[in-house]
C-alpha cells in the first residue's frame, strides 16, 4: 500500500478528474449562448432527465472523494510533531527493538539447550539398543549352536 501522502495525491488527481469530467458533461449538455441579440437557442441534444442523473453521480463522487481527501489530511502528521518529539518515539521504538531481540536471543539459547539434551538422549538410546542387540545375539547364539 501506498504512503499517506502517495494516497493524497492519488486523491486530489482523482478530484481534479471528477471536476474536469463533470464540467465537460455539463459543457457538452449545455445550450450555446449566441452572442447576437436574437435570443435564439439551439435545442439541447440529451434528455433532460439523464442530465439530473449525470449531475447526481458527480455530485456524489466529487463529495465522496473530497471526504477522502479531508480524512487523508487529518491523518498526515501534525506541525506539532516536532523532532523531538519524534527522537523520542524512535528511541522507545529502538528500546523495544532491542528488548524483542534479547527475548528472541533467549529462546533460542533454551532452543540450542533442548537440542543438546535431545541429542544426547538419542545417543543414549542407540547406545542402549546396541548393547541390547549384542546381547541378545550373543545369547541367541549360545542356544543355537549344536
Amino acid at each position: 500500500m501506498a504512503d499517506r501522502l502517495s494516497q493524497l495525491q492519488d486523491a486530489v488527481n482523482q478530484q481534479a478528474e471528477n471536476l474536469y469530467n463533470s464540467i465537460g458533461c455539463l459543457f457538452n449538455s449545455s445550450a450555446p449562448c449566441s452572442f447576437d441579440k436574437s435570443g435564439k437557442t439551439p435545442s439541447q441534444n440529451e434528455n433532460p432527465d439523464d442530465m439530473i442523473e449525470h449531475k447526481r453521480v458527480f455530485a456524489t463522487v466529487i463529495a465522496r472523494n473530497a471526504k477522502d481527501i479531508d480524512a487523508l489530511i487529518e491523518s498526515l502528521p501534525s506541525e506539532d510533531s516536532s523532532a523531538e518529539l519524534q527522537t523520542a518515539s524512535m528511541r522507545v521504538l529502538e528500546q523495544e527493538g532491542e528488548e524483542a531481540a534479547q527475548r528472541l536471543q533467549r529462546g533460542i539459547d533454551r532452543g540450542d539447550k533442548l537440542l543438546e539434551e535431545i541429542n544426547r538422549a538419542l545417543t543414549e538410546i542407540a547406545n542402549t539398543q546396541l548393547a541390547i542387540n549384542r546381547i541378545t545375539e550373543a545369547s541367541q547364539g549360545d542356544t543355537i549352536k549344536i
